[in-house]
Formats: C-alpha cells, sequence, structure tokens
C-alpha cells in the first residue's frame, strides 16, 4: 500500500507494503497511481517519499526475480520488470517538485536506487544504505550503477557495488549519498522541517532550478544556455513579480 497526504506546500508519499517495502509489479503499479495524484495536485514546493516501516525499502521483489529463472521468456520478463523500475525511477527524478527521501531504515538495492531519484536524501542515524546485487549474482541496474557514480564519483560508487560496503547514517552523508543525516529520536522533525522549508519557496522557481541543474550534470546539453533562457519564463509569471514586489515592500 502507498498513500498520498497533502500539506501546505508540500506532499508526502508513504510506501507500507509489509514487511519491508519490496519493489514488485503491484508496487510499482501503486506508485504510478500515487503520483497521478500528485500530478493532478497541481504545484508544491516539496514531496517527501518515507516508509511506514521500519525498512525504507529493501529493493526489488526476489520472489518475483528467482522465479523469472524458472521461465523459457524468464530472461526477457526479467528485463521488462527492470525497465518499469526505470521508468518509475525516472519519473520520480523528472517530478517539477524537490523530492525528499526519508530514510529512516534500512535502503537496500532498489530501494537505495529508488531513493537516488530523489534530490535530497535525508538519513537516520542507525539507517543503512547499499548496493549488494553482486551477492546474489546481479547488478544494481535500476539506475544504480549511473545514479550512485554521477553522485558520489567512481571511488564511492565502486566501494558500494564492488566491494559491497554498506553506508550507514552521518557516513552515507559523507560518502554524498545523503544531503543529511539526524539521530533517531529527530529524525522526523528534521524530514518534516526540511519539507516546510523548501515548501517557503517558489515553486516555479525551484522547477527551473532543478531544470538548469539537470543542464549542468549531462554534457549532452548546454546549461549556461538554459540559465539564460529561464529568466525570460520566470519574469512572466505573477508569482515572481508578487514576490520580489513583497521582498522590496518588506526592506522598505
Amino acid at each position: 500500500m502507498i498513500s498520498y497526504e497533502k500539506h501546505e506546500g508540500y506532499g508526502r508519499i508513504a510506501m507500507a507494503s509489509p514487511p519491508v517495502n519490496a519493489i514488485g509489479k503491484q508496487f510499482v503499479a501503486d506508485f504510478h497511481a500515487v503520483l497521478d495524484k500528485v500530478d493532478a495536485d497541481g504545484p508544491m514546493s516539496a514531496l517527501v517519499i518515507e516508509s511506514r516501516q521500519r525498512t525504507f525499502c529493501a529493493g526489488a521483489d526476489l520472489a518475483l526475480v528467482a522465479s523469472y529463472f524458472e521461465k523459457p521468456d524468464g530472461p526477457l520478463e526479467m528485463l521488462d520488470y527492470v525497465r518499469s523500475l526505470h521508468t518509475l525511477f525516472n519519473r520520480i527524478e523528472a517530478l517539477p517538485m524537490v523530492t525528499i527521501a526519508a530514510v529512516n531504515g534500512v535502503a537496500l538495492g532498489g530501494g537505495l536506487e529508488l531513493a537516488l531519484s530523489c534530490d535530497l536524501r535525508v538519513i537516520k542515524e542507525s539507517a543503512s544504505v547499499g548496493l549488494p546485487e553482486a551477492k546474489v549474482g546481479m547488478i544494481p541496474g535500476a539506475g544504480g550503477t549511473q545514479r550512485l557514480t554521477r553522485l558520489c564519483g567512481e571511488g564511492i560508487a565502486k566501494r558500494i557495488i564492488l566491494a559491497g560496503d554498506l553506508a550507514k547514517g552521518q557516513q552515507a552523508v559523507e560518502f554524498g549519498i545523503a544531503q543529511y543525516w539526524a539521530s533517531d529520536d529527530e529524525f522526523d522533525a528534521r524530514v518534516t522541517a526540511l519539507a516546510e522549508q523548501i515548501a517557503g519557496l517558489s515553486a516555479g522557481a525551484l522547477r527551473w532550478s532543478k531544470f538548469c541543474i539537470a543542464g549542468a550534470v549531462d554534457p549532452a546539453v548546454d546549461g549556461f544556455a538554459r540559465e539564460l533562457a529561464v529568466p525570460l519564463d520566470i519574469m512572466r509569471t505573477q508569482e515572481a513579480r508578487e514576490r520580489v514586489t513583497a521582498f522590496f515592500n518588506r526592506k522598505s
């Protein structure tokens, strides 16, 4: 089960598929259905993705993966399944608002890949993250090899993927996997405070900022050209006019 709540300026998606939020076909379908609600809800500045289980997300449904080895068309079905994960995580990455993964517990394999598709990650001190697919003869093929390397660099990616290291709490921040960490007692409040902080910012400006940042990490895109193009659109919005006017009225 995956639920969605709208708050003042931000939303919250909660994963609650016992016991460990394993990513099966129904999980993917339910997540898309919730994202449809987010899309229909109008502009917001932030979206928290969190878990109602002790585990954030343990990754792929291994029973489903194992079943593919017993079928003649199993490899093709497995490819379709992995493609469905790419589609979901790419959709999360492309959302216009700032996405926050609230990593309250273990995030392994596809669970970490889900978190990596978000803009920001807050990790609980006791939580661990990793990409241990090599232990079962697989690779982190739902974006893990790419997003982790782009985010943390080749060295850290090789530690996590090739050596099978786990990163816990503050270490995940030191590695660059997460941007924030909080003690177990303060975690929920820290996530909410961050969401509320971002909720006070312009949804339009955040959307365009994400667009420009994406251009900075894509070698096929001229990020500076994006920066020059964006002000034309921003200056035409009523929100920008009102925010600038309010700022100067407050100073005067």
